[in-house]
């Protein structure tokens, strides 16, 4: 019985931990380190790995405090998909809620103790603190009452500005030790990006969402607005990514960011045909909004690296 019932706990473990969205967070680690490489700053790659390490923990922590705090809403959702709804990893004949509480506990541990290694190993300044600051109070209030940023309609722009944005610059800093306007110019589309692909994500859990009354910013704003905004950051990010190279951003950068456009296009022709009322695929909606977004940052990423 215990030899049947410990793959299936790891398996929605797995489930839980969402690895998906973790690859998403070391690309764009890998981002900032990389436009440090390119700026001529030598890696150091037990810095990269320790930041890497607290970047994937903090994430974990953040999944598990969501799937803890939203599985009442989550189990009444009809239309989950493989990215939004809940991992459907809680529930009878799978983990506990308490189980759950306890593996975030665990990773918010084991965050507090790679924070300390990193004071301790890497150059620290107090912009980093902060960076670090700010992305573990984004992170942990994204589901965790009483702030509860997922039901206030802030929690899209403080993920997407935390993913896309504080995680290059927290990777860029751990290796630079300062600043530079090229993360800005890189993760500004990124984040806009990002925010697209959040709103793509909670246009299946809308329903789900005005039940039970969680004020995400597509029930704020309404399923029509919310949609149009969604097409709007597509272009925003790669109009840019085109003012980017008027300033000082590099062709080489700039050209390869510019293959994921017609996905980008192909992503806003989905969501006005939903728009005008032709039966969605949410699978196809939410994987097409996940592809454009990694492939964007893995696109940036290699150019920085490579050159």
């Amino acid at each position: 019985m215990m030899s049947t019932r410990l793959p299936q706990t790891l398996r929605l473990f797995f489930r839980l931990s969402r690895p998906l969205f973790l690859i998403g967070g070391g690309l764009t680690y890998a981002l900032g380190a990389g436009i440090a490489r390119f700026l001529g700053t030598p890696i150091d790659w037990g810095v990269y790995l320790l930041g890497q390490g607290f970047v994937t923990i903090l994430q974990l922590s953040a999944h598990y405090l969501n799937e803890y705090f939203d599985a009442p809403s989550d189990a009444n959702n009809p239309a989950r998909t493989p990215f939004t709804g809940g991992s459907g990893a809680i529930g009878a004949g799978k983990l506990s809620r308490n189980i759950v509480l306890l593996a975030a506990i665990t990773a918010l541990t084991i965050l507090a103790s790679l924070m300390v290694l990193m004071i301790e190993y890497a150059p620290t300044s107090p912009l980093l603190l902060l960076v670090v600051a700010l992305g573990f109070l984004g992170a942990f209030f994204y589901s965790t009452p009483p702030v509860k940023l997922s039901s206030s309609g802030y929690g899209e722009l403080t993920t997407s500005i935390l993913v896309a944005y504080l995680v290059p610059a927290f990777a860029f800093i751990l290796q630079a030790g300062d600043l530079h306007r090229l993360v800005a110019m890189a993760a500004i589309p990124l984040t806009s990006l990002h925010m697209a692909m959040m709103l793509s994500f909670e246009l299946p859990d809308y329903a789900s969402d005005v039940k039970h009354n969680k004020l995400t910013l597509l029930v704020r704003l309404g399923w029509e607005r919310g949609m149009s905004l969604h097409n709007i950051l597509i272009l925003f990010a790669f109009l840019i990514l085109g003012l980017a190279a008027v300033f000082g951003l590099p062709l080489a950068i700039v050209l390869p960011a510019y293959l994921p456009l017609p996905l980008g296009l192909l992503q806003i022709w989905q969501m006005r045909r939903i728009a005008a009322g032709v039966k969605p695929n949410w699978t196809t909606l939410t994987m097409t909004a996940l592809v454009l977004f990694a492939s964007e940052v893995y696109l940036l990423a290699f150019a920085f690296w490579t050159r």
